[in-house]
């Protein structure tokens, strides 16, 4: 029982805001290391390989981005029905979807590495990888092809770890790794000279290292999720993969969609050459380190609002909602005002290149205020939906966001009306704020209820 205690907690009981902050907090320092580390990538090529190391880790990192899609959907999808279980006190189906997880995203991981050492070059030519930092971005893309594994891996992990309701395990993992990466880039990139490939060598090791001591507890508590590790339990339950493929697939079609919107904008933006490469790379760095206090709200909400919906007590889902909303708001707001006042400090952090730090003082400080705005309205929206399980309106936020604004609104306001760098910028910023025009309306209509609450509901208001 002592070790129930310390991986399965219940989120339904207590103050909202303190249950959301205590949970939200070791993810919101997991986030904030793991922005560490990456940050570190960029400063450290940035400082000593020059502009074209940093514009090549970016264009790497924007690739990155399309191998991990299938974990987060899935993974996002497998925390989701977890916390469900949790709260519905059904421990037998978590030891099933640890199971199914691992063996559905494992197998995955193998055949994704698999594909891009065969297309990842075809891929860096659809995004006009400049010829200059062409080999640069092809040593860093190809170095992390090999650990995908290690990100799949950690990404289930702490997935499952996270539906249980524990949140500190993943963090002092992450700890592990950014430390780890840190002293590695150092290493790697300043004395021994490996450029570009040395940041993303320092990674895949730092990932590598937390999946291992994260199986490692997992494997500790065995009994406590029903999994025992052994061959024969590495199998697809047919009790829980309907549920995990009709919320992950949604979820990973939102993933993708977002994803290949945002290469596809950035393949644009590329042909503008390293500075125009560079601000959008540190840009989105700058924007990370609101995202990870998003991220760790909307992924603390949605644990909290799935276990509330399992427990039934719906009337905690909408003041998860605006407390969300409002907690997020401070550094959103922090953000904007250094970035007012002293924009140049923030950028200068990465690169001391005179073009780079100019192209932002004279075309991006308004872009990043409606960048920080979005940042603010998603993680509510996210939690509410990714919450509820409603694939629907995963799905809708997919299209809406990925599709017909950010593909559609950049094209419009960079082709078309001929704004160019600035039209793509603005596009992009602009569809960060739409999934929270889905949220916050999925909210108003209580679909997000159980049917046989919705049900009470309105036989409540047709009785006379």
């Amino acid at each position: 029982m002592a070790k129930n205690k310390e991986l399965i907690r219940d989120l339904t009981v207590g103050s909202v805001p303190k249950t959301m902050l205590r949970f939200a907090m070791p993810l919101f320092l997991s986030g904030l290391l793991q922005m560490v580390y990456n940050m570190v990538d960029m400063i450290v090529v940035g400082q000593i390989v020059g502009t074209a190391g940093l514009s090549a880790v970016s264009i790497g990192g924007e690739m990155m981005m399309l191998i991990t899609f299938i974990a987060m959907g899935f993974s996002n999808a497998g925390q989701i029905l977890i916390s469900r279980y949790v709260g519905e006190k059904r421990h037998d189906r978590i030891g099933e979807m640890v199971s199914t997880l691992f063996t559905l995203l494992l197998s995955i991981a193998v055949v994704i590495m698999v594909v891009f050492l065969f297309t990842y070059q075809n891929i860096m030519a659809w995004l006009n990888t400049p010829d200059s930092i062409w080999e640069y971005t092809r040593q860093y893309v190809i170095t992390c092809i090999y650990g995908t594994v290690f990100i799949y891996g950690y990404n289930l992990v702490s997935a499952i770890l996270r539906g249980m309701g524990d949140s500190k395990h993943p963090f002092l993992f992450i700890a592990i790794a950014s430390v780890l990466n840190v002293i590695l880039d150092l290493l790697f990139v300043g004395p021994m000279g490996m450029g570009p490939r040395g940041a993303a060598l320092a990674t895949v090791i730092g990932q590598a290292v937390s999946f291992i001591f994260a199986l490692t507890l997992l494997y500790r508590h065995r009994e406590q999720i029903h999994f025992d590790f052994k061959p024969s339990h590495f199998r697809i339950s047919r009790n829980v993969i309907k549920p995990l493929l009709s919320l992950g697939i949604p979820m990973v079609i939102q993933s993708a969609a977002i994803t290949f919107s945002m290469l596809f904008v950035n393949s644009y933006i590329n042909k503008y050459g390293e500075v125009y490469i560079a601000v959008t790379g540190i840009a989105r760095k700058l924007e990370n380190m609101i995202s990870i206090v998003s991220q760790a709200i909307s992924a603390a909400g949605g644990a909290m609002i799935s276990q509330a919906l399992g427990a039934k007590k719906t009337e905690r889902v909408p003041k998860v909602f605006f407390h969300a909303l409002w907690i997020v708001a401070i550094p959103s707001a922090i953000f904007a005002l250094i970035t007012l006042v002293k924009p140049e400090w923030l950028f200068g952090i990465f690169t001391q290149d005179p073009a780079v730090l100019q192209t932002v003082l004279n075309e991006y400080i308004t872009v990043a205020m409606i960048q920080y705005l979005g940042c603010t309205l998603r993680p509510p929206s996210f939690a509410l939906i990714n919450g509820s399980g409603n694939s629907r309106m995963n799905l809708a936020v997919a299209l809406m966001d990925g599709v017909a604004c950010r593909i559609g609104l950049s094209l419009l306001l960079g082709v078309v009306l001929g704004w160019g760098i600035s039209g793509f910028w603005y596009g992009n910023a602009i569809s960060g704020t739409i999934p929270f025009v889905v949220g916050f309306s999925f909210l108003l209509s209580g679909r997000w209820r159980p049917k046989e609450d919705r049900k009470k509901k309105e036989k409540v208001t047709t009785d006379p």
